[in-house]
Order: C-alpha cells, then sequence, then structure tokens
C-alpha cells in the first residue's frame, strides 16, 4: 500500500482530538473475530466486505447495514447484545494499546496540548476500555455516541471536542483509522491523518487530501520532528 511520506511534517495545531478503538486502542481486531463468531452462532456468514462496511460505524449504520446485508430478519439487538457481553469479557482485564498512542499523548500533555476523544461507542464502553487500558485521565473530554444526535460521519463529534477545548475545528489535529472517521473530521474542517488499522485508504479518502501515517509513532514524529 503507497502511504504518505512518514517526514512530512505536519501543520501547526492546538488540540489534538483521537478516535477511539482502532486509533489509540487495539480493539478491532478482536472484535472483528467476535462479529464473525456471533454471526455463525445466529445463522449467518459474516464476510470481510460487511465487516469493513463496520468499521468505524455507528450503532444506527451497523444496524441499518445489516439489515440491507442479510434481511429483516436479522436479530440485530441479539447480536449486538452478544458481541458486547463477549467482548467485555475478553477485554475486563487488560485493553492492548496501539504502538506509539501513550507515547504521542504524553508528548502531547508535556507540551500543555489539551486532547480530546471523538468515538462512535456509547459512553460505558468508552469509558470502560480507557479505563482498564490506563488512558482515562490522559484526555481532556470524551465525547461519544450519547453525546450528539448525528455520530460519524457526520461532523457533529469531532465538532464538539472542538467545542468543549475551546479551540476552532481548523486549529484541531485529528486522528482516524476509519473511512467513517475520517470524512467525519473531515467534515469538521480539521487537519486529518488516517493511521490505518484493519482498513486502507480509498481513492475517495486520498482525494481528500487526507495525510496518511504507518503508526502512531510516525505521527508523532510529523508533529514533533525535533522528538
Amino acid at each position: 500500500m503507497t502511504r504518505e511520506p512518514h517526514h512530512l511534517h505536519l501543520a501547526p495545531f492546538q488540540a489534538a482530538i483521537f478516535d477511539m478503538d482502532g486509533t489509540i486502542l487495539d480493539t478491532e481486531s478482536v472484535f472483528k473475530t467476535i462479529v464473525f463468531e456471533v454471526c455463525t452462532e445466529l445463522g449467518f456468514e459474516m464476510t470481510d466486505a460487511v465487516h469493513m462496511n463496520m468499521v468505524g460505524a455507528s450503532h444506527e449504520h451497523t444496524s441499518q447495514m445489516l439489515m440491507e446485508a442479510y434481511g429483516v430478519a436479522f436479530p440485530y439487538t441479539i447480536f449486538d447484545d452478544r458481541c458486547r457481553v463477549i467482548m467485555r469479557d475478553r477485554m475486563h482485564t487488560e485493553i492492548p494499546v496501539k504502538p506509539g498512542a501513550r507515547e504521542l499523548i504524553t508528548d502531547l500533555r508535556e507540551r500543555h496540548i489539551p486532547t480530546a476523544i471523538a468515538t462512535s461507542s456509547r459512553r460505558a464502553h468508552a469509558w470502560t476500555h480507557l479505563g482498564n487500558a490506563g488512558l482515562l485521565d490522559l484526555f481532556d473530554t470524551i465525547v461519544t455516541r450519547d453525546d450528539v444526535v448525528n455520530p460519524k460521519p457526520a461532523p457533529e463529534p469531532y465538532l464538539l471536542a472542538a467545542k468543549r477545548l475551546g479551540i476552532e475545528p481548523q486549529h484541531c489535529l485529528a486522528l482516524e483509522d476509519s473511512h467513517t472517521g475520517v470524512r467525519a473530521a473531515h467534515a469538521a474542517g480539521m487537519q486529518t491523518v488516517m493511521v490505518p488499522d484493519l482498513v486502507h485508504p480509498s481513492d475517495e479518502i486520498r482525494e481528500l487530501g487526507i495525510a496518511i501515517h504507518e503508526s502512531l509513532h510516525h505521527v508523532r514524529r510529523a508533529a514533533f520532528p525535533a522528538t
């Protein structure tokens, strides 16, 4: 996969807003396994194509997409509840953190640059996972699905995070791993960086002029070249 040069410096920014799952928490691959398992349990066949459309999406979008893929008889509520229970069981002790996440967040805090989370996950899920990962206290504000009317790909989560931080959107750096999240941050007018996890950048994403970095270590070097 061709990516933007890793040495490409980022423009100055006054705040950093992170997506959560797949961007700072290494949870998407675990969740993918669970999604396939639960679909099989329920008598449906999950595919990579359907799963990719779920990455970064809100519960509402996921529900609609699964109904379109499998028909209105798909038991989304049962599917969602079962996935949550299994995810909670597998993640109740330690949440894996993406490479470079702690270092980047620590650098930002040392430089007094405010940080936020903008996630499509529900509040309870977000706080539990960030707490188990030891990251909960490192963010100035956390925007979840429960805080917005219009989730990603609408810009509302990012706009609300910027508002809470008191920083204009154009002065914010947004970090995302999914197409849905990239669209949301870009629509909010933020300097947007995609750090691919399970989903590779599409032609559409590249046409938005999104910077693409291999890891948060690369983002850190691009943000703070002397680090």
